[in-house]
């Protein structure tokens, strides 16, 4: 695997807490557009021969900027995390305007 020695962060969660997201590795896509995940990143993320991946893309000015790759179980779980506090937001404001 691939790795730089300068991890990109896109910032951190808590105080303390080491970086949310950064490169640890750059791959090829071949000609029929399939790509390896290198071993170490796989083990590390604990995916599986016949494991499916859930991609989420970011955009900006129309162009996808970021994939994401979630484990599928895990998707519900993630969407769930992302949501709540925009839920608990939205239900704060409702009494006001």
């Amino acid at each position: 695997m691939e790795s730089t020695e300068n991890e990109t962060s896109c910032g951190t969660p808590t105080e303390g807490a080491g970086p949310c997201c950064k490169v640890v590795a750059i791959v090829s896509v071949d000609a029929k557009g399939q790509m390896v995940l290198p071993k170490e990143l796989r083990e590390a993320a604990g995916i599986s021969p016949g494991d499916k991946l859930a991609i989420t893309t970011w955009e900006r000015e129309g162009k996808v900027v970021a994939l994401c790759l979630t484990p599928a179980n895990q998707l519900a779980e993630t969407v769930k995390a992302l949501l709540e506090p925009l839920m608990r937001g939205s239900e704060s404001n409702k009494g006001k305007g």
